[in-house]
């Protein structure tokens, strides 16, 4: 199973061949693995990844603390962390689906090859209150024949006899604005340099809203080196290399005298000796 978080961009169209392909522009990655959860200690298997960047005043102590435990992405601006954390179950509905990963893998779209099936999930447009013809695919009523203020009702809603509306009554309400997945969908083309996915289709959500993306196959992670981890290892490889060095070794190496110091010392000596040579002729 392989999956990534991600932003959507807004829809474009790609050429192949003599078709034309509309598709869906979306940021994916890089991701950061952030907590890996088992049966043992959290009764199910999940891989939880973290996506973004948000200021670090303005999260609370407890999430900020998990969140540095994981490490940082390689080029993450000071006093920033993760904006997003979301969870992929693995095993659910008895599927067989494993992910070898651990804390501070990094995902990014190399994991996904042209021609990928995904399915990705988001959180539609909220359209706010509509009535039954946009919200439930009502005809609506009759246009003449005596009809007034009538073309978009609803019409009868049940008899008077129960003197109550059922529940699952299809009625004007709030649409919109809640998780859809949109499934068999297809990676089309991948832009490693810039980490955008071109995904067939349309996908749920508005213009740079967060999007899940996951699809079977083998995940692919990487773990980068970060720029602040990467000075203390040097001095850490330094100070073993020190170590493992015998102390005979080391003591050849300070009692030999450099090059410079020797020319240093027979310098003065041979002007002496001139002075000297200098004086008995006198």
């Amino acid at each position: 199973m392989k999956f990534i978080l991600g932003k959507k961009l807004d829809m474009t169209q790609v050429w192949k061949g003599d078709a034309v392909i509309g598709v869906t522009r979306v940021q994916a990655g890089p991701c950061l693995v952030t907590q890996v959860k088992n049966e043992e200690n959290d009764g199910y298997k999940a891989v939880q990844v973290g996506y973004g960047e948000k200021k670090e005043k303005n999260i609370a102590k407890p999430q900020l603390g998990h969140l540095k435990k994981a490490g940082r992405l390689a080029g993450q601006k000071k006093k920033t962390e993760i904006r997003y954390t979301r969870e992929f179950r693995l095993n659910k509905k008895g599927r067989n689906e494993t992910a070898e990963v651990k804390a501070g893998d990094i995902i990014d779209v190399t994991t996904f090859e042209p021609g990928d099936a995904v399915k990705v999930t988001g959180v539609s447009k909220g359209k706010g209150f509509q009535g039954v013809v946009k919200r439930h695919g009502f005809s609506g009523q009759k246009k003449t024949h005596g009809n007034k203020d009538q073309l978009r009702m609803p019409g009868s809603i049940g008899a008077t006899g129960p003197a109550h509306v059922f529940k699952g009554m299809r009625m004007g309400g709030h649409m919109g604005n809640e998780r859809s997945t949109t499934t068999n969908l297809e990676v089309v083309e991948i832009d490693k340099d810039n980490n955008i996915l071109l995904i067939k289709g349309s996908v749920p959500g508005a213009r740079n809203s967060l999007v899940m993306i996951e699809g079977p196959g083998e995940l692919k992670v990487a773990s980068l080196k970060t720029e602040e981890e990467t000075p203390a290892k040097a001095v850490e490889e330094e100070k073993t290399e020190t170590a493992n060095e015998s102390p005979a070794e080391a003591g050849k190496e300070k009692s030999e005298p450099a090059p410079e110091k020797e020319a240093k010392a027979e310098a003065p000596a041979e002007a002496v000796a001139e002075i000297k040579e200098n004086q008995k002729e006198k």
